[in-house]
C-alpha cells in the first residue's frame, strides 16, 4: 500500500464514517479499486482510530464533563444510545463480518440507506436539543444505530434520521448523533486491536498506516464540524440521493461482475 493510497482511503473513513453515505460501502469500493484486501484487520484499526480522535477533538468539553460528573442525563443518555448495538454486535458480528468481506449485501444496503434518508426529509424533525432528550428517544437513536451493524448501512444516517423522528432539530440530531459514535468506534478499535493480535499483523508498512490515520482523523474532524453547520440550514436531501444513486450503480457493476 502505498502512501497515496494510504491517504485516499483515509480520507475516505474520515468523510464517510461521519457524513450520511456509508464509511464501511465506500472503503469497501476503495480496496476493490486499489486491490488492498489483503490489508483488512490493521488498516481498518488505524482507520478507525484516526476517525475517533477527531471525534474526542470535536466532544472533548463533554467527555471531560462526564469525567467529571458521571452521574448527569448526557451519560445515561450515552449508555442507553449504545447498549442496542452491544447487543447486535455480540448476536451478529461474526456473521455480518462475512457478509461484509463479500460485499453481496452493499448496494441493497446503500439503497436502503437513501431510503431512510428520503424518509428523514419528509419528517423533518421538530425543535428538541440535546438538553430535551428523555431515556426513550436515547432507546430509539440507539435501536437505529444497532440496525447500521449491517455492513453499508450508513450509522449516521440512521441515527441522524432517528433523532429526527424523536422530533429533534437537524442539527441537534446530528450532534447528539456524532457524540453517540464515540463508544461505538472505541469499542471496535478495542476488538480489531484484540483480534490484530491474535491473528498476527499484515505486512503493511507503518509511513502508509500513519498517513491513512492521520488523513482519517483530519478530514473526519472537518466532516463533523462542516456537516453541524450544514444541518443548520440544509436537509439530508443531497446525500439522499447520493446514497440511492450509488447503491443503483454498484448493483448494475456487480451484475456485470465489474465490482
Amino acid at each position: 500500500m502505498s502512501k497515496i493510497e494510504a491517504f485516499l482511503l483515509g480520507i475516505i473513513q474520515g468523510l464517510t464514517e461521519f457524513l450520511p453515505i456509508s464509511s464501511t460501502g465506500h472503503l469497501y469500493i476503495g480496496r476493490q479499486f486499489f486491490d488492498l484486501e489483503e490489508a483488512g484487520l490493521f488498516l481498518d484499526t488505524m482507520l478507525h482510530l484516526g476517525t475517533l480522535l477527531a471525534v474526542l477533538v470535536v466532544y472533548h468539553k463533554e467527555l471531560l464533563s462526564i469525567l467529571r460528573n458521571p452521574f448527569q442525563p448526557l451519560t445515561l443518555l450515552l449508555v442507553i444510545g449504545t447498549i442496542p448495538a452491544v447487543i447486535a454486535a455480540l448476536l451478529f458480528g461474526d456473521v455480518l463480518e462475512s457478509i461484509s468481506v463479500s460485499g453481496v449485501t452493499i448496494p441493497y444496503e446503500f439503497l436502503f440507506t437513501g431510503f431512510i434518508l428520503f424518509w428523514a426529509v419528509k419528517n423533518k424533525g421538530g425543535s428538541k436539543s440535546m438538553e430535551d432528550l428523555t431515556w426513550r428517544d436515547g432507546l430509539i437513536i440507539g435501536s437505529f444505530q444497532a440496525v447500521a451493524i449491517l455492513p453499508a448501512v450508513s450509522r449516521s444516517a440512521l441515527t441522524i434520521a432517528a433523532g429526527l423522528f424523536c422530533k429533534m432539530d437537524r442539527a441537534s440530531a446530528a450532534y447528539f448523533s456524532f457524540f453517540l459514535s464515540i463508544p461505538v468506534i472505541s469499542g471496535g478499535v478495542v476488538l480489531q486491536g484484540r483480534e490484530l493480535f491474535q491473528g498476527g499483523v499484515e505486512v503493511v508498512p507503518f509511513s502508509s498506516l500513519l498517513v491513512a490515520t492521520i488523513a482519517a482523523s483530519l478530514f473526519g474532524y472537518f466532516a463533523i464540524v462542516w456537516l453541524l453547520k450544514f444541518l443548520q440550514q440544509k436537509s439530508l436531501t443531497p446525500f439522499a440521493i447520493y446514497v440511492t444513486v450509488l447503491g443503483l450503480v454498484i448493483l448494475v457493476l456487480q451484475q456485470v461482475e465489474v465490482l
